[in-house]
């Protein structure tokens, strides 16, 4: 119930927000006609005019586009995911038309075969051109709709990434072809299925039949989810699937929580600080984005090496923090740690006495520094 009322107050604040929101007509030769589309650019769009975002494109965006801009809005504003470019797609009086569908093959015919090249061919060149985004690309759809995203997975080279399918309507040959194509993925992809116990019964049985027949892939590029809610109408389950949906896609770009820090950091067999870059070298595989590591991340890793006693991973963790935050004490105090506690204590001493001049940050302070650098001066009596 939370979730609900925490994503319609997204949903009536989105046009409140930094958020831009613009309405633009695209005229189609492949519709034959022109179509509307919404567009929300994230905050601060303008003031970084080198920095690209991941695209979302919503169809039914008459309706679903407030629904996924507010979640996005909301989730980037805590860091949880990155600023990201929502595309909607207007179909109001065009939904059959535009996912109209073989019965023989189930795949897209006369209007249908032309909306697909609209999306794929025009639409998103159009976004692509006019806007800076990065490689990765998020379809969103619900009903017919959510059937419909699934025609791009099914190219040899997936258009997008990332799939949010929310109760769909599957044409009949689509549970078939589906888990077959999920089977050979050859990149990282994202799978996110949703249902309602309350969905018409041929929706409730083709998505469980399609759950179960995913569930049962075994490819490391495939990340898949499934969830289901017991009281949402058909017509609600969007609000209700798409943060979970979010989570999963992004979950990665996530600072680092308390349950990874003591379900994964702690367990590690092989080094934290590895582990803290691979996390990064994923973001920037994933997204296209190079993002800072967080002084929250930092901490954590750390954390781990001081309650694991593994102090030789001090070491590498300085110099990325050097790196990272050239002109704080982070760098410094790990460095200095790591000739503590490696029986280097002239070093450790010099370099707190170093790291003084340096702007406080973390928790570290320029007290913190004097104090420890005296404590090794006692000790030893330098």
């Amino acid at each position: 119930m939370k979730h609900i009322l925490y994503v319609l107050l997204f949903v009536l604040s989105v046009h409140f927000t930094e958020a831009q929101v613009k309405y633009e007509t695209i005229e189609s030769s492949k519709l034959e006609e022109a179509r509307e589309i919404k567009i929300q650019l994230p905050r601060g769009y303008n003031s970084d005019k080198d920095k690209k975002y991941p695209l979302f494109i919503v169809l039914d965006g008459d309706y679903m586009f407030e629904a996924v801009a507010g979640n996005v809005d909301y989730y980037s504003y805590w860091e949880d995911m990155p600023g990201c470019i929502i595309v909607g797609v207007n179909q109001f009086d065009k939904r059959f038309d535009d996912c109209m569908y073989s019965e023989q093959n189930s795949l897209p015919i006369e209007t249908g075969a032309s909306f697909f090249e609209f999306l794929g061919l025009e639409l998103i060149p159009y976004i692509e051109k006019k806007y800076r985004t990065t490689n990765f690309k998020v379809a969103v759809g619900h009903g017919e709709t959510a059937n419909f995203i699934n025609y791009y997975l099914l190219k040899p080279q997936p258009l997008f990434q990332a799939y949010i399918a929310v109760s769909p309507e599957l044409a009949p040959n689509m549970i078939d072809y589906l888990p077959e194509r999920l089977s050979k993925l050859e990149s990282k992809l994202f799978y996110c299925l949703a249902n309602t116990k309350n969905d018409p019964g041929s929706i409730k049985k083709m998505t469980e039949a399609l759950n179960k027949d995913i569930s049962a892939i075994d490819n490391d590029n495939l990340v898949y989810s499934f969830s289901t809610f017991e009281e949402p109408s058909h017509y609600s389950a969007p609000l209700h699937a798409l943060p979970g949906a979010i989570e999963n896609i992004f979950s990665v770009f996530r600072p680092i929580s308390k349950k990874e820090y003591k379900e994964t950091i702690l367990e590690l067999e092989t080094s934290p600080v590895e582990y803290l870059v691979n996390k990064y070298q994923t973001i920037k595989t994933l997204f296209g984005l190079d993002k800072k590591i967080l002084i929250n991340d930092f901490k954590a890793i750390s954390a781990a090496i001081e309650k694991t006693e593994q102090y030789q991973y001090y070491e590498e963790l300085g110099k990325i923090a050097r790196d990272a935050y050239p002109e704080t004490l982070l760098g410094g105090y790990y460095l200095a740690r790591f000739y503590e506690e490696g029986g280097e204590p002239k070093k450790a001493m010099r370099t707190y006495q170093t790291a003084y001049t340096m702007e406080e940050i973390a928790g570290l302070t320029k007290g913190l520094m004097l104090e420890k650098a005296d404590l090794i001066k006692e000790d030893f009596g330098y």
